[in-house]
């Protein structure tokens, strides 16, 4: 009789393999499933000093961020989060030097495509947030083509935050709102209004790179988030990092305004 391993495809083979990688050491400790937050927000701070620091061009320090993303990833669906959201491109940050903004766009194009299969497989759903009409053709195209692919996946859904700002967001909301809603509409009906309507609100956002502060980032949703704050570069973040974020979150506890 064949091995399995012999029986798998090379993408199975290579998902097998990031579990090993990605599995907790003996003895470490790991957050109760139950514990787990369903919907988790991250602002990936720090891949500019991550290359500075190292003497490397920005560009080397989004390409180390952009793996630890995939580890991040599928971490997250490993650990049963329901929603992942990252923050990847801002509206600010357009105001970058042309050459960094180019290569990132470029950078997002090629991660789409060469992730993608990957992420089928893994049965996650991807979802993209933001005013997507301002980016290149083909990133747009990359884009439509990663939601259509996804859409019936019932795995883990990732949301990513591309030309996002929360302002900008909530002010998108309010035109249609005004177009569309009676005086007697409320939160509810706003809220189902932002981007993506079947976000549900994270309970856990996490920054990293030190700085204490969401930068636009979700501003409607993240009203009662719990915040954790890394002092880890993006590219330094560990899944060992991830779960200690987790652990964090399972020790509040949570009022919503009450006692």
């Amino acid at each position: 009789m064949r091995p399995v391993s012999a029986v798998l495809s090379p993408l199975q083979r290579r998902l097998r393999w990031a579990r090993v990688l990605l599995r907790p050491a003996a003895g470490e400790q790991t957050l109760p499933l139950a514990e787990v937050p369903e919907s988790v927000a991250i602002i990936m701070d720090g891949n500019g000093r991550w290359a500075r620091e190292r003497r490397l061009p920005i560009g080397a320090g989004h390409r180390a961020g952009a793996e630890t993303l995939k580890k991040i990833v599928r971490y997250a669906s490993d650990r049963k989060v329901g929603y992942l959201t990252v923050y990847s491109f801002s509206t600010e940050n357009w105001s970058r030097p042309e050459a960094e903004v180019i290569g990132l766009m470029d950078m997002f194009v090629e991660l789409i495509d060469g992730e993608l299969d990957e992420l089928h497989a893994e049965k996650v759903r991807m979802r993209f947030i933001g005013r997507r009409d301002q980016l290149s053709h083909e990133l747009q195209r990359q884009i439509a083509r990663s939601e259509q692919l996804t859409a019936g996946n019932d795995g883990m859904r990732f949301v990513v935050a591309m030309n996002y700002g929360g302002r900008n967001e909530i002010v998108d909301a309010a035109r249609r709102f005004v177009a569309e809603c009676g005086p007697d509409a409320g939160e509810d009906e706003f809220g189902r209004l932002m981007y993506d309507p079947e976000l549900r609100d994270p309970e856990l956002v996490i920054r990293t790179s030190g700085e204490h502060r969401l930068s636009n980032f979700l501003l409607w949703q993240s009203a009662y988030s719990e915040l954790y704050f890394s002092e880890r570069l993006w590219p330094q973040f560990t899944t060992d990092d991830f779960e200690e974020a987790l652990r964090s979150y399972a020790g509040r506890e949570r009022r919503f305004g009450g006692r």
